[in-house]
């Protein structure tokens, strides 16, 4: 089995893969404090309690923009798994080229998420990631990374809404029954839910307009994309776990290179 990790500011997502295909998946806080006995111990556990406890893996594959988990995982990886672990960077090679003005500074998020997109759906593709950040990232049909678009995560902002407002309440993240609120509690959750879908469609058709291209596909990911993406009528296919793939892609190709 390959397992594979995506380490985000908020949550890291575990998968594993078996076969090129995904078996299995869990979504844990990331957290900065754990030591690598830590991680190591959840890691057998979660595995254990999968039917997986026995299995022996072969790779394991790190995607982090949390730069000192990256050593932490890798190292629980070693003890616990027996397994060295490779992490993917803008310094990796993949068959993809990131014709931007700071090409080492693209997040390994980003660049598997246009990997798989590339080996998915082979098309112009912009993928939106629903995270702690929203990004849209735009990749070519012959391998190209030319940008994208940064913006604060729907979470993210409707927790610095909550923050800095003494009388607004948190409220859930959920499709809201009318656009018009007539309680505080709605009113918010229209103003999250439907400015994120519309901030979403709105950045897509600028991203289109900009690009040019005549067939563009636009992919949802992320722990919202099901949760937003069908209310976007500029996404056409939604992929929770395109960073999974994409990581276990950059393995294969990194052990055929090898």
């Amino acid at each position: 089995m390959d397992l594979v990790f995506d380490v985000g500011n908020t949550e890291t997502v575990i998968g594993w893969f078996q076969d090129t295909s995904l078996r299995g998946h869990w979504r844990v806080s990331t957290d900065g404090r754990r030591t690598a006995d830590e991680y190591g111990l959840m890691l057998t556990q979660l595995m254990s309690a999968a039917g997986a406890g026995g299995t022996p893996v072969r790779a394991a594959t790190i995607g982090s923009v949390v730069p000192a988990l990256t050593l932490t995982l890798a190292e629980a990886c070693r003890r616990y798994l027996r397994v060295e672990a490779v992490a993917v960077t803008a310094r990796t090679s993949l068959p993809i080229r990131l014709d931007v003005e700071e090409p080492l500074t693209v997040g390994a998020d980003r660049i598997v998420n246009t990997l798989a997109a590339l080996r998915m759906y082979a098309a112009d593709t912009v993928v939106v990631d629903l995270g702690t950040a929203t990004t849209f990232d735009c990749i070519t049909r012959d391998c190209v990374f030319i940008g994208g678009v940064i913006s604060p995560g729907v979470k993210t902002a409707a927790s610095n809404l909550t923050e800095r407002t003494a009388k607004l309440p948190r409220v859930e993240l959920v499709p809201p029954q009318k656009v018009i609120g007539r309680r505080t509690e709605a009113c918010i959750q229209s103003g999250v839910f439907w400015g994120a879908v519309d901030a979403i469609d709105g950045t897509v058709t600028r991203i289109r307009e900009e690009w040019g291209s005549d067939q563009l596909l636009v992919v949802a990911t992320g722990g919202l994309a099901e949760l937003i993406g069908p209310h976007c009528r500029t996404v056409q296919k939604i992929e929770p776990f395109l960073t999974l793939y994409g990581l276990e892609f950059a393995r294969e190709h990194l052990a055929g290179a090898g």
